[in-house]
């Protein structure tokens, strides 16, 4: 068969002249090297079909394009080079390359308070274009958090103060019966609602690399309530504190997250979006901003 001349539909000529504005392959399985690590990515390669007259483009020449990112870290220099390669592969074809790299970033998250640590997982998203010589990336990045309703929180307190009212009704007390009353459950006759959040924070680089651990760091820090791993009591009690001292609506945790993007170096523009999963409510609360975007 090795003898065979095997024919290329693809190189025939459409009976239809039209360009096509992307065409490739998605959901490609492929080992990539992130921040010293071997990652399980899935890819999303493609290039213009700026001829219209051409049938197809040859993807199979993309997907060994890909062979790249196997073999070096993750950086603008090897994405720019695989999207040069797609296009020269594709010359008289296209004009513009595109890839888009979808993975987990694991990181290992000490507790709060106790000696424990676990692994947590952030989805990354790696845009890459190449139109005209102009290369452009972009990263997005999923951050997961806790959000207690300001809201919530006073008409709790609201509560409690009258519980203490019809408890003690006309009484002077002592230090320690008021304690042994904040001890109890009429103390804590009413809680705030809370709910897991997510930020979807996405990022346009200008020269340089995004240190994605340090750029997490930054944005959980702003945040001051980043869901934990491996907890005992020890922190659970930390955690509940962290939420008292950071009570946010979707407002409020949007606009910390963009004075911290703001004053990270090497972002040339972002946008964000937090969506609080409502526990009160049966929809979320959502807010978004932008910088340049």
């Amino acid at each position: 068969m090795t003898s065979l001349a095997l024919p290329d539909v693809a190189a025939q000529s459409s009976d239809q002249s039209q360009p096509l504005d992307w065409v490739g392959m998605c959901g490609i399985a492929l080992p990539i090297v992130v921040e010293g690590g071997c990652l399980s990515a899935r890819a999303d390669a493609g290039v213009s079909l700026d001829d219209g007259t051409a049938r197809g483009i040859h993807m199979s020449r993309l997907y060994l394009a890909l062979e790249a990112l196997e073999q070096q870290p993750l950086s603008r220099p090897v994405l720019r080079g695989v999207l040069e390669q797609f296009l020269g592969s594709h010359q008289g074809l296209s004009n513009r390359a595109y890839l888009q790299l979808r993975f987990d970033h694991l990181l290992k998250r000490p507790a709060l308070v106790s000696p424990l640590a676990g692994w947590k997982h952030y989805p990354i998203t790696v845009n890459a274009s190449l139109e005209n010589g102009m290369f452009h990336v972009e990263h997005s990045v999923d951050i997961a958090y806790s959000s207690t309703c300001p809201c919530s929180a006073a008409l709790a307190r609201q509560l409690i103060q009258a519980q203490f009212d019809s408890d003690f009704p006309a009484q002077q007390l002592g230090r320690q019966s008021v304690r042994d009353w904040l001890g109890s459950s009429n103390g804590v006759v009413a809680t705030p609602h809370s709910q897991r959040s997510l930020a979807r924070l996405h990022v346009r680089l200008g020269e340089g690399e995004l240190d994605i651990k340090a750029f997490i760091e930054r944005a959980e820090t702003a945040l001051g309530t980043a869901v934990q791993t491996a907890v005992k009591r020890a922190d659970e009690q930390a955690f509940a504190l962290a939420n008292g001292q950071n009570l946010m609506f979707c407002e409020d945790a949007a606009r910390r997250l963009h004075r911290a993007l703001r004053q990270m170096p090497g972002i040339a523009a972002f946008k964000l979006r937090v969506e609080h999963a409502e526990s009160l409510h049966a929809h979320d609360a959502v807010a978004a901003s932008h910088w340049r975007w």
